[in-house]
C-alpha cells in the first residue's frame, strides 16, 4: 500500500538554471536522456512487481488460463501507464498532481475483491468484481473534490489498522502459492515445491542484503528470475504455453463479460477507495515536502481525479481500483531525482509493455512456488508499513490501543475462522468477510466514537493527520 516518504527533503531545492538563465523547479526539469533512462529504469523496477501483483491473484483465484492471466496483466500495466502520464503531465486544470507520481492498481482491494469472487457464482466473478470497481471509481470523482473535509476521519490510527490488515489478510496466498498453487492436485504441499519457495526467499534475502544500488532495488524481480531458472531441470517450470501469446495487441473492452452490479460488493470497494483517497492524499503531501513544492487543495483534487478515472477506465479493458504507489515514493526520496518527466517515462514505458502481452505471458508463467516465495516477502512488507504508521499514531493512548486492538480483531476474524460468517446475508458476507473491509469498518466507526463524538479536544494526539 502507498505510504508517504520517510521524511521531507533537508533544504530547499536549488533549480537548475535553463539556457535563457531562468530557473526550472527539479519537478519541471526535463533530463537529458542518459539521466532520464537510468532513474525510469529504477521506477518501473520498483513498481513492476505491484503492479502484476492483483492480476495474478485475482486471475488465478477466479480460475483463468493462461491467456486470460495475460490480458489481465496487459491490462493492469496499460492502466498504470496511462494514469502516470496523466498524473506527471495533467491535463489542464482538471486532472493530473504534476508531481513525480506513480499510480497503479493498488494491492488494497486484492481481498474485498476476493471476498466477492468467493460469493459469486462461477465464471461471473469478474463481471461482479468490475461492477464494483466502476462505481467505485465514479464515487472517487464524486468525493474527491471534498476529501479534504473527510480526512481527519481517517487518521493514522484508522490507516494504519487498514495497511496492517492488507499485508496479514494476504499472506494465506502466498502460502497457497508456495505448496503448489493448486490445493485440489495431489502433490499440493509437496516438499519440491516448498524447496522452490524458499529457495526464492532465501535468493531475495541475499540480494537484498549483498545488492548495491539498482541490483537491491530489483530484489524482488531478480529472486524470480533466478527462482524461474532453477525450476527449469526440476520440471517445475512450463513455456509451452508462451508460443500461443500474441506479441502485439491491445486489450479488448469488457473481454469478460459485461459488469455486474452487486450493491454488498459496491459497498465494500467504496470503503476501500476512501482508504485508497486517503493513501494518495498523503503520498501527495510528502512528495510535496520531497519536491519542495507546496501540495495544495486544487492539486489534491487533481490527483484524486487521475485516481477516479483510472479506476473507472481500468474495469472496461481488465484493471482494478487504482492509488499511488509509496515504493516510487520512496525512490524519489532515496534518488533525489525530482524530475516528473522521469516518471512519465516510466508510464510511457507501461503502456509499451502492456500493448505486448507476450511480455505479460512471462510473468504469468513463473511457477507458483516462485511466487510463492516472493509473495512472502511482498505482503510481509505491506503489514510492515502499516505497523510503521500505527507507530506514529499515538498509541500511549488507552483508547487507541483499545480501538486498534478491535479493529484488528474484527479484521483477522475472516481469517482466523473463514466460515465465522456463514449465518449472514449474503451481502454482510461480502462486507464483514473480507478482513479489511470489516477491519475498515470498525476503526471508522471506533475512531468517531472516541474522538470525535462528543468531545472537541481529547486525546488530540490520535487526530493527527498524516
Amino acid at each position: 500500500m502507498a505510504q508517504p516518504a520517510t521524511g521531507p527533503a533537508k533544504g530547499p531545492c536549488k533549480a537548475p538554471p535553463t539556457s535563457a538563465g531562468t530557473a526550472v523547479h527539479p519537478v519541471d526539469e526535463k533530463l537529458p536522456p542518459s539521466r532520464l533512462v537510468p532513474a525510469a529504469l529504477q521506477h518501473i523496477a520498483a513498481m513492476y512487481a505491484g503492479v502484476v501483483t492483483p492480476p495474478l491473484i485475482i486471475g488465478q483465484a477466479v480460475g483463468l488460463d493462461t491467456a486470460g492471466m495475460t490480458r489481465l496483466i496487459a491490462a493492469s500495466l496499460l492502466i498504470a501507464g496511462l494514469a502516470t502520464l496523466l498524473q506527471t503531465l495533467g491535463a489542464g486544470r482538471f486532472a493530473g498532481n504534476r508531481l513525480p507520481f506513480v499510480n497503479a492498481a493498488s494491492s488494497a482491494g486484492i481481498a474485498p475483491m476476493l471476498a466477492i469472487a468467493e460469493t459469486s457464482a462461477p465464471g461471473r466473478q469478474l463481471p461482479a468484481i468490475y461492477g464494483a470497481v466502476l462505481v467505485a471509481g465514479v464515487f472517487c470523482l464524486a468525493v474527491g473534490p471534498f476529501f479534504g473535509r473527510l480526512l481527519r476521519f481517517f487518521p493514522p490510527l484508522v490507516t494504519g489498522v487498514v495497511i496492517t490488515l492488507i499485508g496479514v489478510t494476504l499472506m494465506p496466498v502466498p502460502v497457497g502459492w508456495a505448496q503448489g498453487g493448486d490445493a485440489t492436485a495431489g502433490d499440493f504441499g509437496a516438499m519440491k515445491y516448498l524447496a522452490l519457495a524458499a529457495f526464492t526467499l532465501v535468493v531475495i534475502l541475499l540480494i537484498q542484503r549483498f545488492g548495491r544500488g539498482f541490483v537491491k532495488q530489483v530484489a524482488l524481480l531478480a529472486g524470480m528470475f533466478i527462482g524461474t531458472l532453477a525450476a527449469i531441470p526440476f520440471g517445475l517450470a512450463d513455456f509451452s504455453a508462451l508460443g500461443s501469446a500474441p506479441v502485439a495487441a491491445l486489450p479488448t473492452p469488457f473481454a469478460f463479460g459485461p459488469p455486474e452490479f452487486q450493491p454488498a460488493a459496491i459497498l465494500s470497494l467504496c470503503i476501500v477507495m476512501l482508504v485508497l483517497m486517503t493513501e494518495s492524499s498523503a503520498g501527495m503531501l510528502a512528495l510535496g515536502e520531497i519536491c519542495d513544492r507546496r501540495t495544495d487543495g486544487p492539486t489534491i483534487t487533481r490527483g484524486l481525479r487521475t485516481d477516479g478515472i483510472a479506476t473507472l477506465l481500468g474495469p472496461v479493458f481488465g484493471g482494478f481500483p487504482t492509488s499511488a504507489f509509496a515504493q516510487n515514493v520512496g525512490v524519489v526520496s532515496l534518488t533525489r531525482v525530482r524530475s516528473r518527466y522521469v516518471v512519465a517515462a516510466a508510464g510511457g514505458a507501461l503502456i509499451v509493455l502492456g500493448a505486448f502481452p507476450v511480455l505479460g505471458a512471462v510473468v504469468s508463467l513463473v511457477p507458483m512456488p516462485v511466487l510463492g516465495g516472493a509473495g512472502i516477502v511482498l505482503f510481509g512488507s505491506i503489514a510492515v508499513s502499516g505497523i510503521r504508521t500505527l507507530s506514529e499514531a499515538g498509541l500511549d493512548d488507552s483508547s487507541n490501543i483499545i480501538l486498534v486492538a478491535v479493529a484488528l480483531g474484527a479484521g483477522i476474524i475472516p481469517l482466523a475462522a473463514p466460515g465465522f460468517y456463514a449465518g449472514f446475508p449474503s451481502w454482510a458476507q461480502t462486507v464483514l468477510g473480507s478482513g479489511i473491509s470489516a477491519g475498515a469498518l470498525v476503526a471508522v466507526l471506533l475512531n468517531l466514537f472516541f474522538h470525535h463524538l462528543g468531545t472537541h479536544s481529547r486525546n488530540a494526539v490520535a487526530l493527527k493527520s498524516s
